[in-house]
C-alpha cells in the first residue's frame, strides 16, 4: 500500500465526526481501524466498490476504471440512482488491462483512455478509480491524472481506494476524500441565497431525491448540490458556497461535511427522509439552520405550514391500510441509516418490528435504535440465512425486508419479503415514499400467490385408498386365514 493512501486513511480515521473511533485509544484506533480484508472474503463490499458507490451518482462526468474488466462489470450500474438529464454515468469506462500491463505497467494504457474518453465524449470531468491489481503493481495514478489535466485541460480526478485499504466504508470515505481535495471549493456557482444547502451522502436511489425536492421548493430552499445522487460536477465544485449541510446517509461521507464546516464554517446535522416523523423532523432542522445563518425566521412558519398539510394527507392515505397491517411482524436485514430510519416508518404504519440488522450500522445508529424500540430492541448483529429461514418458518416475522442477496431464503420458507435496499424499483423517502412504503407492504403480504405456494400438492393429499400398498399390508394379506 503507498505511503500517500496510508496517509489518507489515517487521516480518515482521525475523523472527528466520529465518536465511536474517537473513543478508542490511538492503539485501539490503528488496529480496528486498519484492519484489512479477507482475500476471498468481500461480499460485503470492498474499498473501490464503496467509493464507486458514493462518486458514480454524479451523472455527468465519466468514471473510468483503472484495472481488470471484472472490477467495472461488478461494480457498474449496481444501483438504480436516477438521473433527471446526462447519461454519462452510466457508460461503463475501463483500461481493461492485460498480463503484459501487470508486468511493465498501466500507465500509457490509462493516459490513453483518459484521452480517447475527452475525444469521444467530452465530458466536464474524469474519475479515475484506483484498483487492487493497478495498485500492487505501483501505478501513480495520481500523476498520471494530473499529468492528463494539464495536457488537456479538463479536471482528471484520481480516486485512490484499491479494494484490498478495507471494507466499503471506508471506500465511502476515501471517494469523499477525493471530492475534497480535488473538486469541492474549485468553482464558483452563478448565484447564491440565503437558503441554499448542500445534500450528503444521498444517492437518488429510483428517484427518491426527487420526492423531496418538492417539499424544499415549496419553502423555497435550494438544493445547491446533492453529493452525489443526481449530482453535476460544477455544482458538487461549488458546494462550499451553501448555507447548510445534511448528511443523510449514516456517516458514510461525515468527512465532508466536517471538513466543509471546519474549511468554510457551514453547519451541518444528520437526519432521514424515512417515515414521516423524521420526515417532518428534518424539514424544521433545515429551517432552523438556515434561519441561524441570515435567512428569514418566516421560513420556520412555512415551513410548520408545509409539514401540517403533508403529514395530514399521508396519514389520510395511510389510514386505510393500517388495520390490514396492524399487528404484522416485521424482520428487517439491512443496515446503516435504515436500521432505524425505516423502524420509525414501520412503526407508525402499525407495524411490529421483531428485530433489525446493524450489521452495517454506527454506534449512533444504534443508539437511535434503542431511542425508537426501548432497550428491549433485537439488534441483529450478523444473521444467518440459517437463522433467517428459521424465525420466518416459525412465523416470528409475517413479512421479510432486506437486500436482494437474502431474498431466496424467503422465498424458500414461503413467507412474504420486499426489497428495502438499493436495489429496489421503488422510491420510499419524503410523505408520498411512507404511503408508497406501506402499500408495496401491503401487497407482499396479502398477494394470494403465499397462500397457493404454502397448499400442499396435489399428489400429497390423493385419497389413501389410491395410494399404493405398502409391503407389510400386501404381506398380511398373503399370509392364510
Amino acid at each position: 500500500m503507498s505511503a500517500s493512501l496510508n496517509a489518507k486513511i489515517a487521516e480518515v480515521f482521525e475523523e472527528p465526526g466520529c465518536d465511536k473511533n474517537q473513543a478508542k485509544s490511538e492503539k485501539e484506533r490503528k488496529k480496528g481501524c486498519t484492519k484489512q480484508l479477507t482475500p476471498g472474503a468481500a461480499a460485503g463490499g470492498c474499498a473501490f466498490d464503496g467509493a464507486k458507490i458514493a462518486l458514480q451518482p454524479i451523472v455527468d462526468v465519466a468514471h473510468l476504471v483503472h484495472g481488470p474488466i471484472a472490477c467495472e462489470g461488478n461494480s457498474w450500474d449496481n444501483r438504480h440512482s436516477a438521473s433527471s438529464g446526462a447519461t454519462t454515468y452510466r457508460t461503463g469506462f475501463t483500461t481493461d488491462i492485460n498480463e503484459l500491463d501487470v508486468i511493465y505497467g498501466a500507465e500509457k494504457r490509462l493516459f490513453k483512455s483518459i484521452r480517447e474518453i475527452l475525444e469521444r465524449h467530452d465530458p466536464p470531468a474524469i474519475f479515475v478509480y484506483q484498483t487492487c491489481v493497478t495498485g500492487l503493481i505501483g501505478d501513480d495514478i495520481e500523476a498520471v491524472c494530473k499529468r492528463a489535466s494539464e495536457k488537456f485541460g479538463k479536471p482528471v480526478i484520481p480516486v485512490n481506494a484499491p479494494g484490498f485499504a478495507g471494507p466499503k466504508n471506508l471506500g465511502n470515505k476515501l471517494g469523499a476524500e477525493a471530492l475534497l481535495d480535488y473538486v469541492v471549493g474549485t468553482m464558483e456557482p452563478e448565484r447564491v441565497t440565503p437558503y441554499d444547502i448542500n445534500i450528503i451522502g444521498e444517492y437518488n436511489l429510483s428517484g427518491e431525491l426527487w420526492q423531496i425536492k418538492p417539499l424544499l421548493d415549496a419553502l423555497g430552499v435550494r438544493i445547491l448540490s446533492c453529493i452525489s445522487g443526481d449530482g453535476r460536477y460544477a455544482e458538487v465544485a461549488s458546494a462550499h458556497r451553501a448555507r447548510a449541510n445534511m448528511m443523510v446517509c449514516s456517516k458514510s461521507m461525515i468527512n465532508i461535511a466536517t471538513k466543509m464546516e471546519k474549511r468554510w464554517g457551514i453547519p451541518y446535522f444528520e437526519g432521514s427522509f424515512y417515515g414521516i416523523s423524521d420526515m417532518s423532523t428534518t424539514l424544521r432542522e433545515i429551517a432552523r439552520l438556515l434561519v441561524e445563518q441570515g435567512a428569514h425566521p418566516e421560513l420556520k412558519d412555512r415551513t410548520e405550514a408545509l409539514i401540517e398539510v403533508e403529514e395530514a394527507r399521508a396519514w389520510d392515505r395511510i389510514r386505510a391500510y393500517r388495520g390490514r397491517l396492524a399487528g404484522k411482524k416485521v424482520l428487517l436485514i439491512t443496515g446503516g441509516v435504515k436500521s432505524w430510519s425505516v423502524v420509525s416508518a414501520l412503526q407508525e404504519a402499525g407495524l411490529e418490528v421483531v428485530g433489525t440488522s446493524v450489521k452495517k450500522s454506527t454506534k449512533e445508529d444504534k443508539d437511535k435504535i434503542k431511542e425508537i424500540m426501548g432497550d428491549d430492541a433485537h439488534m441483529i448483529d450478523d444473521m444467518t440465512p440459517r437463522q433467517m429461514y428459521a424465525m420466518l418458518r416459525d412465523a416470528k416475522a409475517d413479512i421479510m425486508l432486506s437486500g436482494g442477496r437474502s431474498q431466496f431464503v424467503a422465498l424458500k420458507a414461503r413467507m412474504p419479503w420486499m426489497d428495502i435496499n438499493q436495489e429496489r424499483h421503488h422510491a420510499f423517502a419524503g410523505y408520498e415514499g411512507m404511503v408508497t412504503m406501506v402499500e408495496e407492504i401491503s401487497k407482499a403480504l396479502f398477494n394470494p400467490m403465499w397462500a397457493q405456494v404454502r397448499t400442499p400438492a396435489p399428489w400429497d393429499t390423493v385419497d389413501t385408498l389410491l395410494q399404493a400398498p405398502t409391503a407389510e399390508q400386501l404381506a398380511a394379506e398373503a399370509a392364510p386365514a
